[in-house]
């Protein structure tokens, strides 16, 4: 995979393809280099870090006026500067409102009941690689990118055209976001070593790892492949920085900080590049094959942004809440990988002892088990969702603003759905 990418952001400088840091909070470009602690505003890729800060201070603005916060009693430790801690019912299960909307799997099956067909016939070939690629691609994932693609451009076609027919382009880009993430997680398993994906067994562990990264590369590169059938620059652009935000996320995944605040906008950003990303340029990119203007692209990316890192925060506190069963993997997985995710960096306000675990990424024995505890102990499952309560409540802000639609509400339920989804 590091090769292909390679040779596909060589070939994007050689294009003059649009490049630099995605501003997580207002969809600016900037370009991007690595700074030194926090930079100041002048600074290249500043708004990028400062812009993750701001949204900090304003969900702890939010969290302390809120009904749901209470002051701390006397035996409380002493909550961090950066956000109050408090014994609150967990945010995952309370939705936005009563109303009840289309549901988005009923209102997307149509189009994408042969999607998994599809793939596999872009992928077919003899030999280990059928056999891995039919192993994933059976047709009992969620296809919950897919369904996000399928609503998205029909809810921008009407709101530009009036017509909520779905394009044949616009189609493929549901095929190609499943691969791309796909791809990504057969490379995950191999560099985390897991034994279970989705409830299976995973590709490295049956066929080893060697050929799960060769089957991952080429399912990547069947993806590049279609993505240049539909002859436009702009989302091929789209996706080259989608992909190499899968990259960087992954890389970032392997390093911390020591400062709490520039930890949590280094987690954030981590989120939002490894599992944000890819959907929020996928929203974009079936908005610009809709020949949306400018406002109704930023609407897309900016709903997949959002909705993107509420499902990924949900996530983390899934790995501290569900079973096996219902995790389709085994629990306490980012711990083991020595990985500080939301629950544990807001139970670190609340127990600074687990700042030392998270330096040595809980690589001691007793670590993992010593964390887990601090983290049940203290309100950072809480916390963490209702951070990503706030982020769906953007989703929802930013997707209200297209003309109402089926595809429009599905969209909206989409966001409760991720809150309160228990796998």
């Amino acid at each position: 995979m590091a090769l292909l990418l390679s040779r596909w952001c060589a070939w994007n400088r050689r294009s003059g393809v649009a490049g630099g840091a995605l501003s997580l909070f207002n969809g600016c470009r900037d370009r991007e280099t690595p700074p030194a602690g926090l930079p100041s505003a002048r600074e290249p890729g500043a708004r990028h870090q400062h812009a993750l800060v701001k949204e900090l201070h304003l969900h702890r603005r939010i969290y302390l006026n809120s009904t749901t916060y209470t002051k701390p009693d006397s035996w409380w430790r002493t909550p961090s500067r950066l956000m109050y801690t408090t014994r609150t019912k967990c945010c995952c299960n309370q939705v936005h409102s009563d109303k009840q909307y289309k549901n988005p799997y009923t209102l997307a099956q149509e189009d994408l009941k042969n999607l998994y067909d599809e793939i596999r016939r872009l992928l077919a070939v003899s030999s280990d690689l059928k056999d891995i690629c039919d192993y994933y691609f059976d047709g009992k994932g969620k296809a919950f990118r897919p369904m996000i693609v399928v609503l998205m451009a029909k809810a921008c076609n009407l709101h530009h055209c009036k017509s909520r027919k779905l394009l044949k382009s616009q189609h493929s880009i549901g095929m190609i976001v499943e691969m791309i993430h796909t791809a990504s997680l057969v490379h995950d398993d191999v560099i985390d070593g897991s034994d279970t994906r989705r409830g299976k067994i995973t590709v490295n562990k049956i066929w080893g790892e060697r050929k799960a990264i060769l089957a991952g590369d080429f399912v990547l590169s069947a993806a590049s492949v279609a993505l240049a059938r539909l002859g436009n620059n702009t989302v091929v652009s789209i996706f080259t920085r989608a992909i190499e935000d899968l990259v960087r996320g992954e890389f970032m995944q392997l390093g911390s900080k020591e400062n709490e605040n520039e930890r949590f906008v280094h987690y954030l950003e981590k989120t939002f590049k490894k599992t944000a990303s890819l959907i929020a340029n996928s929203c974009k990119a079936v908005s610009i094959l809709g020949n949306c203007d400018q406002d109704v692209q930023e609407i897309a990316y900016q709903y997949g942004r959002n909705v993107g890192i509420a499902f990924q925060l949900v996530d983390d506190v899934l790995d501290f809440t569900s079973c096996v069963d219902q995790l389709g993997k085994p629990t306490a997985t980012d711990l083991k990988l020595g990985l500080a995710t939301g629950p544990v960096l807001f139970a670190c306000q609340q127990f600074p002892e687990l700042h030392t675990l998270i330096m040595r990424r809980f690589s001691a024995d007793g670590d993992v088990d010593q964390a887990w505890q601090y983290v049940q102990q203290s309100d950072g499952v809480q916390q963490t969702c209702y951070l990503a309560h706030q982020y769906c409540q953007e989703a929802i802000r930013q997707i209200s603003m297209l003309h109402p639609s089926p595809e429009r509400d599905a969209l909206i339920q989409l966001a409760e759905i991720v809150l309160t989804r228990n796998k």
